[in-house]
């Protein structure tokens, strides 16, 4: 199969020779700040409320956190009444200062529901201040319209991204040349525009750097929810792969028993019909052809490091062994059993087995020096299997284990696997319970 890359090139223009470089980067620009300060400049954008869920705003009560889902809101109507202030302070009194003082609130006010727009009213509003205080000496931004002017920036990129902030601050300074261009050469004329600028470019940054700050941590969060998803996903993987190896024992035991006893069930009848003979070799054939199937799964699911053991898989009888090694390992473990003992089926006894392992080493993992209690009960149509063990006598000296969790998914994939049930949790005295119930039927039983 070959793969064939397609590479775009841009259109040719309307005289058939292909855009240059500096073209497409100045015609995207272009886009650029029509689809951010032009297209739907005016469209209604809400200000969204304030999640509470914070580790301060957690803390408060009901009726509290009601009031702090509005904080963004009170805080830009705080920005506007300081503009509005200082616009009164600076004007000196009269009809024109006060007015002048209302009109510097509305921009940063429309911020909350129509952002680029009270960007592009911020510069109507900048010019009719002036004109209302009849003065030059602070062209063109006033210093109740700059403070209106920079907190409208502000907010705008905190709400936007920071290409619009970049298109904003250019605006300012195109709109502040033009004004020294219309308006300079007077005696009484003083320009502003290069601290507006200055002062601009310091808090857009600030609102840049929040915005990268932010992002980052947004992607650095998915991809460790990605990262915990996919650890998961391999772990359970592992624990199935780690089952199939171990039943493969199991089966192919009982397939190599199949085979034998078709091979020999021929002889121990005298004069047997060709019919019986013909049914016994295909129960041979299919056994064998099953257990070479079965060695080739295992070859699939096999790790690279995995070798064949040398012993049979474990069962219940071989758990005494099991709480021996245990308590060498400094585990006081005790053992109690009710019912009537009788066989399982080798997949139960194994699965069993490995649960209550399983569940000991977490014992000695996460509360070392702690006794612990391994309960059998065979039940009627079923195996019960209770693993409890105390509290760690010195909780803080216990190291957090790299493989937490790692042992429950396998003991739930065991479980699962035989349509069991399974509960595990601490318990009320800080020790931890794995609970488990096994259906099966006895051996004597599935024969019958």
């Amino acid at each position: 199969m070959t793969e064939t890359t397609h590479t775009q090139t841009a259109p040719p223009a309307a005289g058939g020779r292909p855009r240059s470089p500096e073209y497409r980067l100045a015609a995207g620009a272009l886009r650029g700040l029509r689809q951010d300060l032009f297209h739907d400049a005016f469209a209604y954008r809400p200000l969204p409320a304030m999640s509470v869920d914070g580790p301060i705003t957690g803390r408060l009560t009901p009726r509290m956190r009601q009031y702090a889902l509005w904080t963004p809101h009170w805080l830009v109507a705080g920005v506007a009444v300081f503009a509005m202030l200082v616009g009164w302070a600076s004007g000196g009194g009269g009809l024109g200062p006060t007015l002048g003082g209302l009109l510097v609130a509305v921009p940063v006010l429309l911020t909350l529901i129509r952002p680029v727009g009270a960007f592009w009213l911020s510069f109507v509003v900048t010019t009719v201040v002036t004109v209302l205080n009849g003065s030059l000496l602070d062209w063109p931004w006033l210093p109740g319209s700059g403070v209106s002017h920079v907190a409208v920036l502000t907010i705008v990129a905190i709400r936007t991204r920071p290409r619009t902030a970049a298109w904003m601050w250019a605006l300012t300074g195109a709109y502040g040349f033009v004004a020294e261009f219309l308006f300079g050469g007077g005696d009484d004329y003083g320009s502003n525009t290069a601290p507006m600028l200055v002062v601009s470019a310091i808090a857009l940054l600030a609102v840049t750097v929040w915005h990268i700050r932010r992002d980052a941590r947004q992607e650095v969060t998915a991809q460790r929810t990605a990262t915990a998803h996919e650890r998961s996903r391999r772990t359970l993987l592992e624990e199935r792969t780690t089952i199939a190896r171990e039943l493969h024992d199991v089966v192919a035991h009982h397939m190599s028993v199949v085979a034998i006893q078709a091979e020999a069930a021929p002889y121990r009848v005298e004069n047997p019909p060709e019919e019986l003979e013909k049914a016994f070799a295909t129960i041979r054939e299919n056994a064998v052809a099953a257990l070479t199937e079965l060695r080739r799964v295992l070859g699939v699911v096999r790790a690279e490091d995995y070798e064949a053991p040398d012993a049979p898989q474990p069962t219940l009888a071989d758990l005494d062994a099991l709480l021996a090694n245990v308590r060498e390992a400094g585990l006081d473990v005790s053992k109690t059993v009710t019912g009537a003992v009788r066989e399982l089926p080798q997949g139960v006894e194994l699965s069993a087995y490995r649960i209550v392992q399983e569940a000991l080493s977490n014992a000695l993992r996460h509360a070392p020096g702690a006794g612990a209690r391994v309960e059998v009960a065979y039940v009627l149509g079923g195996l019960g299997l209770r693993v409890v063990n105390a509290a760690p006598p010195e909780p803080g000296q216990v190291r957090p284990s790299p493989g937490a969790g790692h042992g429950i998914t396998g003991m739930r994939e065991r479980v699962s696997m035989l349509d069991g049930e399974m509960t595990a949790g601490p318990t009320q005295a800080g020790g931890y319970e794995v609970t488990v119930f096994l259906p099966a039927r006895s051996t004597g039983e599935e024969e019958a």
